[in-house]
């Protein structure tokens, strides 16, 4: 009598692989890896208000990021252990909704479907793809402007307030960080809309809340990111 072999055991680790492979992984995707990077963009904004505090303050916090753990871990460690996951969720994130605009542009569409569904969707929503383009762009400029320094004009290594100060003292630079967040705002503010309906929480009764999170979220994180560079060409803080 023939056996009917069963599937290898290692085929069974491949299983993240294969929902990652369908439509419904690479939105679960999308909403976990969304979390986690959601979760970064507050942090990163509550702790940026130390720049209201002044320079030692803010400069002070800076370094205590590179110290975390020590003296047992050494000098950032920690702050890469908080990195690699985030670069990861990032990679994630852009890799699921470039995966997902393709399956979407390959799909058929009923032609007579189409403008309905384009009313229906917000603006906010038509303009998903854009913003996500115009944050990472600004991701990339705010990494080299100050985090390495190379497009700072007088970057100084473990003076973050000091270096800020000199970045949005620019108009330039201050209409570009303002621009970009508002844009951040924008996916934000569908992000956590749909986040809900990606991991199959969909319910009407829910619709008011959710609408009042996603706003609340980006309204708060527009405002505090914004505020940076209107007090610093303001003369507020500097």
């Amino acid at each position: 009598m023939a056996v009917t072999e069963s599937p290898a055991k290692g085929r069974r680790s491949l299983w993240l692989l294969d929902l990652y492979g369908s439509a419904v992984g690479k939105k679960w995707a999308m909403a976990l890896s969304g979390i986690v990077l959601l979760g970064f963009v507050i942090a990163h904004m509550i702790g940026n208000l130390h720049m209201y505090e002044g320079a030692a303050e803010m400069n002070e916090y800076g370094e205590y990021l590179r110290v975390i753990g020590g003296p047992i871990i050494p000098h950032t460690v920690f702050l890469w252990l908080i990195r690699l996951p985030l670069l990861a969720a990032f990679l994630i994130h852009i890799h699921a909704a470039y995966a997902l605009t393709i399956t979407n542009n390959r799909a058929t569409i009923d032609k007579y479907k189409q403008p309905r569904e384009w009313l229906a969707a917000s603006y906010a929503s038509r303009t998903m793809r854009w913003s996500g383009v115009i944050v990472l762009l600004f991701v990339a400029w705010h990494l080299a402007d100050l985090t390495l320094g190379w497009v700072n004009p007088d970057f100084i290594s473990g003076e973050p307030f000091h270096n800020t100060v000199v970045s949005l003292s620019n108009v330039g630079i201050a209409a570009l960080y303002i621009a970009a967040n508002i844009a951040l705002g924008m996916h934000i503010f569908h992000g956590a809309w749909s986040l809900f309906q990606s991991i199959g929480v969909n319910n009407p009764r829910f619709n008011q809340w959710r609408r009042w999170l996603a706003q609340g979220l980006a309204t708060v994180i527009v405002i505090g990111n914004i505020s940076f560079p209107v007090m610093i060409l303001t003369g507020v803080v500097g």
